[in-house]
């Protein structure tokens, strides 16, 4: 797992810009630093890595990576889980390798030799950065589900790219901020691929390939797909038994490292079911968790059961809604992008607490989007009696300063508008006095599909786990020099839930497959409990800091963009809504504080 930067120009690149860019990802990859300088035809090329050392960890693994035999170079963030397999076929057509069992290796030699086709055959989670003299291209390569990022910068003289938004900010220099992508921010709390924050610096796509063409006289890119989930959308007979032998596959893939590994533990469903897997396959298990000491997310007496269960090798740190604004600050300074989601400061605390001990660690993640786990996935498969011009009109009359009116919306009839009622704030951006074009949440659901409960599927694979769920894991996570690795986000498992029928699903009782492979092991009270979700008590935070917290925005950025008066009226009426629509506000000031006050 590691970090880069990299350049191709017309024009020389300032190196100290380079190296400034660098600071930003030497999080990513504290082991090993590496910069290339180099010129090839008519072009400058400047690529930064920086290595977190877990897969053959000695030096001739490091990168950038070069075959004198092929001419061809990589840089590649992520794990190839599947590249011993990979390997052997490569050395079986007698093709050469020189590290013992390097990822990267296998990577470069496989692309060097097969293409781009090469990345159909990968299993894991990459961004990579490939660069083929043969054909004088570059391309820029983001895996399937969007689990590692990869920003960029392309112009008919440069194409700057890298694993962070804020280092592309600094070799780019000059930046403006895009109105719309700012209101879609404080609509959904995050903003989606492939735009940024900012006008002409874009996010690769899950799944995407750029292709950047350097011959003399023709600096051109070009975009292509290579996989889609709703690619394999069938109505197979569901079986437990295959689903369980993909899901152990997943699970096993995910424990290969040079390096210990420990497991997130939060005594929910899907971490739990993780844990089981592994001891019941024989392999030890050390375990993390983070107790969140208010009583509606307090799950510790579930992860202390899992512990006694398992015998584990268990550490627990605590998380209280009197954490320090120093603490929050540092869980925020990992982001390199507005990010709104609370979820990032407990992610953060335990990420911290964990990398003092490992290098790699397995999550539960992606397991309500696999098997449909959240609760506007099985309240959207209930009809409702309502009317759809009854629900707008009431959901008009719904005074924004009380909350988002979405409760509303979630009981209509259309799939767009009861899905993205989950997840958007129409209310809030009337309160600012904005407007948002964003139409994104609605851009995975295919109303000429049948199949009801898929579109929301494919909805969340496209949308919500990238770019809500992966983006707070990896930020978090790297932020403290720790690779995560999540066994439920695995395109082999997407790609049987896709192709089969929904025979699993109970939608009065979620994931209702893992909680049967649990029931043996645990109590009627365990299994069926209530879904808490991994929080912390962010109004009570925002409400006893509100003073700090109004000070911060009044005196910053934010209002330059927005109406100042609105978190007045939000702070009167002490809410949950309002409380975390502050804190969207605070997150995105925070942000333009780091950003605008250093470009200043």
């Amino acid at each position: 797992m590691c970090g880069f930067t990299g350049s191709v120009s017309v024009k020389p690149i300032d190196i100290s810009l380079i190296d400034e860019a660098n600071k930003f990802i030497e999080c990513r990859g504290p082991d090993a630093k590496c910069f290339i300088e180099r010129n090839y035809d008519s072009y400058n090329l400047n690529f930064c890595f920086n290595r977190l050392s877990i897969l053959d960890l000695s030096a001739e693994a490091n990168q950038p990576m070069y075959s004198k035999e092929f001419n061809t170079m990589i840089m590649f963030n992520g794990e190839i889980y599947n590249h011993a397999e990979l390997r052997k076929d490569l050395q079986n057509k007698g093709l050469k390798f020189y590290t013992s069992h390097s990822d990267t290796e296998t990577l470069l030699v496989g692309l060097s030799y097969y293409g781009i086709k090469f990345i159909d055959k990968l299993r894991g989670q990459f961004a990579i950065a490939f660069f083929d003299e043969r054909k004088s291209e570059l391309s820029l390569i983001r895996d399937r589900l969007g689990q590692k990022p990869l920003y960029y910068f392309f112009d008919n003289e440069n194409i700057h790219f890298g694993s962070s938004l804020l280092s592309l900010l600094k070799i780019i220099k000059e930046y403006i901020i895009d109105e719309n992508q700012l209101y879609s921010y404080l609509d959904y709390g995050i903003i989606s691929s492939p735009f940024t924050l900012f006008k002409n610096i874009y996010k690769l796509m899950p799944s995407e390939i750029l292709k950047v063409n350097l011959q003399k006289n023709n600096f051109s890119a070009n975009k292509l797909n290579y996989w889609n989930a709703e690619n394999f959308l069938d109505n197979k007979p569901f079986s437990n038994e295959e689903f369980f032998d993909i899901f152990s596959e997943s699970v096993n893939l995910r424990t290969s490292a040079d390096v210990p590994v420990a497991n997130f533990l939060s005594g929910g469903i899907d971490s739990t079911s993780i844990v089981k897997n592994l001891v019941d396959n024989e392999k030890k298990v050390n375990s993390f968790s983070i107790y969140i000491k208010e009583n509606k997310y307090d799950e510790s007496i579930y992860i202390k059961e899992v512990v006694k269960k398992y015998n584990l090798e268990h550490k627990s740190t605590t998380l209280s809604a009197d954490i320090s604004i120093d603490e929050i600050n540092q869980a925020l300074n990992s982001l390199d992008e507005p990010y709104s989601d609370p979820s990032i400061v407990p992610t953060y605390i335990l990420s911290k607490e964990i990398s003092q001990y490992y290098k790699v660690a397995i999550s539960g993640d992606g397991g309500d989007e696999l098997l449909g786990g959240y609760e506007r996935t099985m309240r959207s498969l209930q009809k409702t009696g309502f009317f759809r011009n009854l629900i707008s009109k009431a959901y008009n009359l719904y005074p924004a300063i009380l909350g988002t009116g979405n409760k509303l919306l979630s009981n209509s009839s259309n799939l767009e508008i009861k899905y993205r009622s989950f997840l958007e704030d129409k209310k809030l951006i009337k309160l600012l006095n904005v407007s948002s074009e964003s139409n994104t949440f609605a851009e995975g659901l295919d109303y000429r599909n049948t199949n009801f409960y898929k579109n929301l599927l494919i909805a969340d694979y496209k949308l919500f786990l990238p770019e809500m769920m992966m983006f707070k894991i990896d930020r978090a996570s790297m932020a403290n020099s720790l690779e995560v690795r999540s066994p439920f986000v695995d395109h082999k498992l997407i790609e049987f839930i896709m192709s089969n029928n929904i025979t699993y699903l109970n939608p009065r009782n979620s994931k209702e497959i893992l909680k049967d492979y649990l029931k043996s092991d645990f109590s009627e009270e365990f299994i069926f409990r209530k879904k808490q979700g991994f929080i912390f008590d962010v109004e009570g935070w925002v409400f006893s800091n509100l003073d700090y917290i109004t000070d911060k925005i009044s005196n910053g950025h934010v209002v330059n963009q927005l109406n100042n008066k609105v978190i007045n009226l939000l702070s009167i009426n002490k809410s949950r809504i309002n409380g975390q629509r502050i804190w969207k506000l605070f997150v995105l000031e925070h942000y333009l504080e780091r950003v605008l006050s250093k470009s200043s």
